[in-house]
C-alpha cells in the first residue's frame, strides 16, 4: 500500500491495557450508554455518556450515518508455504480477484508479511481456494464501473494482494466466515454484534464501528429534537493499516437525496457531523467547489480520497469517532477534523480517563470552532 508523507500530530501512549475486549452489550453496558467525550472548542471537554449525545447537538444540525452492513470476511486458510493462516477478505474487485490480507493463525493478531507471488492457500477446508497474484494494490478511479490496479509494495513487506479465487469465495465466507477480529479480543462474536442499527447494504469486511453505539431510541429523540439523520454507503476495507500506511480504496455512495439534505442544512447554518472516518471519507470525495465555497454532489463508486491536515474536509464540521492508534491514517482524518490542538486534548483526556480504544469502545465527540 501507498505511504502517506504526513504524520499526526497528536502524541500519546497507545494503551494496550484498554483496548475493549468485548461488545459494550457483553460487558453488562447497553449499547448507548458507552462513554462519550465531547471536545467542544467553545466549550471544552465533557465526560459523559452516548445517550446524552442529543445534548450536544441543536436543531438544524445533520448527523450523517454509514448504512453499509459488515460482512463475514474471516476465513480459516491453509498457505502451501505458511501452514494455517487467517484470511481477511478486504475487497471484491469488478474483474473478480479480491483484495485480501493473510494474517497469522489462529487469532489474526499479525498480518503475515513475506508471502509471495504464487502462494495458494486452501480456504474453509478446501472450499475455495485462493492464489496471490500481485501485491498491495491501490484503486485509482472514481468511475462506477473503471478501476486500476497499481502496485504499490510497502518496501518492509506485502500486507495486501489481490488473490483469484477458485471456488464461490463469497458463498464460502457467508457459510464458513465470520467477523473480522484481533487478538485483543476475549473471544469470537457473532455478526450481530458487529451491525450498526444503519446497517442495511452489506458489504464492509469491518464495521463502520462509529456508528455502533447508536440505537432506534436515540436516533427518535436527535430527529424529534430537531437534528436530521442522512445516511451515505461507505463499504470499509480492512482496518489494520500499519503506522503511516494511506487506507485502501473503498467503495462508496452519496444519494442526491443526502446531498440535498446536507446542502439545505449548511445553508441554514446547521453543522455537518460525520459519524466516523468511513463516512467523513465518503462525503469529501462528493464535494463540488462553487465560487463561495463547496457544495454536495451525488456521487458514486471507488474513493480514494484520504483527508489530512494538508487537504482537509471541505464540509464536514464535526465527528463521532472511536479512539484510535498513534500513526494512523485515521488519526490523521481526526486532525483535519477537529484540528490538531483540540484532538491531543481529548486523546490526553482520554488516555488519562482510560476510555476503551477500538471497535467495541468509548467514542468522541469533536466540535472544533467552525471554519
Amino acid at each position: 500500500m501507498p505511504l502517506l508523507d504526513e504524520r499526526p500530530a497528536t502524541s500519546f501512549a497507545a494503551p494496550r491495557s484498554v483496548f475493549a475486549p468485548a461488545p459494550a452489550e457483553r460487558r453488562g453496558v447497553a449499547r448507548d450508554r458507552v462513554r462519550l467525550l465531547v471536545a467542544d472548542a467553545d466549550r471544552g471537554l465533557t465526560h459523559t455518556r452516548f445517550t446524552h449525545l442529543t445534548e450536544h447537538l441543536r436543531p438544524g444540525d445533520v448527523v450523517v450515518v454509514n448504512d453499509s452492513a459488515t460482512v463475514a470476511a474471516q476465513l480459516d486458510a491453509l498457505s502451501d508455504r505458511h501452514g494455517p493462516v487467517v484470511v481477511h477478505l478486504a475487497i471484491p474487485l469488478p474483474d473478480d480477484t479480491w483484495v485480501v490480507e493473510v494474517r497469522r493463525a489462529p487469532d489474526a493478531d499479525r498480518a503475515v508479511l513475506d508471502a509471495e507471488v504464487g502462494d495458494v492457500l486452501e480456504v474453509a477446508a478446501g472450499v475455495a481456494r485462493l492464489r496471490l497474484v500481485a501485491p498491495s494494490i491501490s484503486v485509482e478511479s472514481t468511475s462506477a464501473h473503471s478501476v486500476s490496479l497499481v502496485n504499490s509494495p510497502t518496501g518492509t513487506g506485502n500486507r495486501l494482494w489481490r488473490a483469484e479465487a477458485e471456488g464461490d469465495l463469497a458463498a464460502a465466507a457467508r457459510r464458513y466466515g465470520r467477523p473480522i477480529s484481533y487478538g485483543y479480543l476475549a473471544d469470537r462474536y457473532p455478526l450481530s454484534d458487529y451491525q450498526t442499527v444503519f446497517g442495511h447494504r452489506p458489504g464492509s469486511a469491518e464495521m463502520p464501528s462509529a456508528g455502533r453505539p447508536f440505537t432506534s431510541e436515540l436516533v427518535t429523540r436527535l430527529v424529534a429534537g430537531g437534528v436530521m439523520v442522512a445516511p451515505v454507503t461507505l463499504h470499509t476495507g480492512v482496518s489494520s493499516q500499519e503506522a503511516g500506511e494511506a487506507p485502501q480504496a473503498e467503495r462508496f455512495e452519496v444519494t442526491a437525496t443526502t446531498a440535498a439534505v446536507v446542502n439545505a442544512a449548511r445553508a441554514g447554518g446547521g453543522r455537518v457531523i460525520a459519524v466516523g472516518t468511513t463516512v467523513t471519507r465518503a462525503l469529501e470525495s462528493a464535494v463540488e467547489p462553487e465560487r463561495d465555497g463547496s457544495r454536495l454532489v451525488p456521487a458514486r463508486g471507488w474513493t480514494s480520497r484520504v483527508v489530512t491536515p494538508a487537504d482537509p474536509p471541505r464540509i464536514v464540521d464535526g465527528l463521532i469517532t472511536g479512539w484510535h492508534d498513534p500513526e494512523a491514517s485515521h488519526l490523521l482524518l481526526v486532525e483535519a477534523v477537529a484540528g490538531a490542538e483540540l484532538t491531543q486534548r481529548a486523546y490526553a483526556a482520554a488516555v488519562d480517563a482510560r476510555y476503551l480504544w477500538h471497535e467495541f469502545g468509548d467514542s468522541a465527540l469533536l466540535l472544533p470552532t467552525p471554519r
